[in-house]
């Protein structure tokens, strides 16, 4: 079985590089190669201007790493989980506290330092997960669904936490994710998995663009049937909830579409257009597969 084929790509200091696929694409796959936790079959990993299966060592102590299926000792505390990584990573023993500290304060969770793992809420082990990743100051951090299972609001925070800091730092980060609007938020470039190849490469404005449809959006105060009719003559895509209908189009015929609502006497009181989004893209390509 061949989980990753041909792939190539590069990643700039300071960008944020998104991967995107369906399970089993090869996401993960690619992020365990450049760790060397797996080594490819074919190619090589060049990271920092060395082969990273001839230095291994050396250039993971530059990366981070973090991700939602990797767990961490529960009943160790967040400082000492956090120290045993710092550890791993040959930091130097005098180093290790106060960088732990300011990691911690970083990510909002300094006060649980004392807390076993166990004790603590989704949210704050996945800020422990990232004060983890970025305490030895690494040139790169590798996300593997680093908010996957967290509300709403706790997830906002996290990509706050990890733009903020890739700023300040001027980080490289490559991430992978499920969350279509989050990549959109965070991501200079996207690069779209199947079946362990490269379909697509290119920014999620780019990649969204490239669907030529768009969805408008009327509150039909007189009209809603003749509405419907004619989108049904057209063979358009629609949707209605009470006096709104949602009608999918091509964005040059939406100016012909609401010319013959106004023929036939349509009256609606709001109108607001959708542009189509990244999730727009990858639905779309999931649907033409």
């Amino acid at each position: 079985m061949v989980a990753v084929n041909n792939v190539s790509f590069s990643l700039q200091k300071g960008e944020i590089l998104g991967l995107l696929g369906p399970n089993g694409a090869g996401k993960t796959t690619i992020i365990h190669m450049i760790l060397g936790t797996l080594t490819p079959t074919k190619g090589s990993i060049i990271a920092f201007g060395l082969d990273s299966s001839q230095h291994t060592t050396h250039v993971r102590e530059k990366m981070g790493f973090a991700s939602t299926y990797v767990d961490f000792s529960q009943h160790l505390t967040v400082y000492e989980n956090i120290m045993v990584h710092a550890r791993l990573y040959g930091m130097k023993p005098k180093d290790i506290k106060p960088a732990i500290e300011q990691s911690l304060n970083d990510f909002g969770v300094l006060n649980q330092h004392n807390k076993v793992l166990s004790a603590l809420s989704a949210g704050q082990k996945t800020r422990v997960m990232l004060a983890t990743a970025f305490v030895t100051k690494p040139q790169l951090i590798l996300l593997d669904e680093p908010t996957a299972s967290l509300d709403p609001d706790i997830a906002f925070d996290v990509r706050q936490f990890i733009l903020d800091k890739q700023k300040t730092d001027n980080i490289s980060i490559l991430i992978t994710s499920h969350n279509m609007n989050e990549v959109e938020q965070v991501c200079n470039r996207v690069i779209v998995l199947k079946e362990g190849s490269i379909i697509a490469h290119d920014t999620p404005a780019n990649l969204a663009a490239s669907i030529s449809t768009t969805t408008i959006q009327l509150n039909v105060g007189d009209g809603l049937k003749r509405t419907q009719a004619l989108a049904q003559e057209q063979g358009l895509a629609y949707t209605i909830k009470d006096r709104w209908i949602d009608i999918t189009l091509e964005e040059h015929a939406i100016a012909a579409f609401l010319s013959s609502l106004a023929q036939t006497g349509v009256q609606y009181t709001e109108i607001s257009i959708e542009k189509p989004t990244l999730e727009d893209y990858f639905l779309h390509i999931a649907k033409n597969d």
